[in-house]
């Protein structure tokens, strides 16, 4: 089974568990700061939250309206959720002018990357999901470390705001607006550094046992040992572990299947978020866990083992390379 075959049941079984079986229509991305400023997603750039994004839909009249706005979660996605199956081929996302960000020359914000259309990835019952590519938005200069050829390949762009909610549209937002992740809002990722330090490019994959000692919490980075379980991986965690069990407290979590896969899903986020080499970034890490809880116990223990595998070093035996916090 392929990653974007599972990647799409998991987000199915995940839409129903929360919404219901009632249908609708569910869109999803990314918003990523293109570091380089060369229009596109590469090993330098990383994902922003708290950045708006507006869907805008064609009126009866042709003119286009927005339908939807809605705000990127701490790894930088996305959701807009619709009653019924309405057609958004026509539809696009992009960043709204509002999201721009102020402060030193370097942050994200200064200029935006093109919109880009909502595609469909399937339908099933009553259900109908649709996927847009990444969007960028860039820094008014690029990094130092970026090669010339990159930052010159893409100059500045800023696009005009999204029109203003108009009256007649194909689709109708639910009423009240529902959020991808209705119940809980996840912070914004105020620890992640523009430009991740050289050992995140090295291989290393580090225990439970190695991340709950003190001398490498400095390490956790935006990821903090007393953020809620619920707040990070959803309103499907926080059922099932409960609103107030902390990430560090899930690290000590063992003798129980679902305690083992909380336990292995926050040892993978916090590596996926220390090596870029590893085999899980954070929002695989957040599918496959929240797609396990909303399946069998037979997949609570598969995912549960194959993230074990993965923070033991795997096949290859890749070691931890966690340095020690400065005092």
């Amino acid at each position: 089974m392929s990653k974007l075959y599972s990647l799409i049941i998991s987000l199915f079984f995940l839409a129903v568990t929360i919404h219901g079986v009632t249908g609708g229509t569910m869109v999803s991305g990314t918003v990523f700061c293109d570091q380089c400023k060369d229009g596109q997603v590469s090993v330098f750039d990383y994902p922003l939250s708290g950045m708006k994004v507006a869907m805008v839909c064609p009126g009866t009249d042709g003119q286009m309206i927005m339908v939807e706005e809605c705000t990127t979660n701490m790894l930088g996605d996305y959701g807009m959720t619709f009653r019924g199956t309405p057609d958004l081929s026509r539809c696009y996302t992009q960043i709204s002018a509002n999201s721009n960000r102020t402060g030193s020359p370097n942050s994200c914000g200064a200029a935006t990357g093109p919109p880009k259309t909502a595609r469909l990835m399937f339908t099933m019952f009553d259900f109908a999901m649709y996927t847009v590519d990444p969007l960028i938005s860039q820094p008014a200069q690029p990094m130092s470390y970026c090669s010339t050829s990159s930052s010159s390949s893409s100059s500045p762009t800023t696009h005009s705001p999204p029109p203003s909610v108009g009256s007649a549209t194909p689709v109708s937002p639910s009423t009240p607006p529902r959020e991808f992740t209705p119940v809980f809002r996840l912070p914004p990722m105020l620890g992640l550094p523009p430009f991740p330090p050289s050992p995140f490019l090295q291989q290393t994959a580090c225990s439970y046992q190695k991340w709950m000692m003190t001398k490498y919490k400095c390490k956790w980075g935006a990821m903090k040992p007393d953020m809620r379980v619920g707040l990070v991986f959803g309103p499907l965690a926080a059922g099932k572990y409960g609103k107030d069990m902390t990430l560090y407290e899930g690290l000590q979590g063992r003798g129980d299947p679902y305690k083992t896969l909380l336990r292995e899903a926050v040892t993978s986020l916090l590596n996926s978020y220390n090596n870029f080499h590893f085999p899980y970034n954070a929002f695989q890490v957040f599918t496959h866990f929240n797609a396990a809880l909303a399946g069998s116990n037979r997949t609570v223990m598969l995912t549960a083992l194959r993230f074990k595998r993965a923070n033991s070093g795997g096949h290859a035996l890749i070691p931890c390379k966690l340095t020690s916090c400065r005092t």
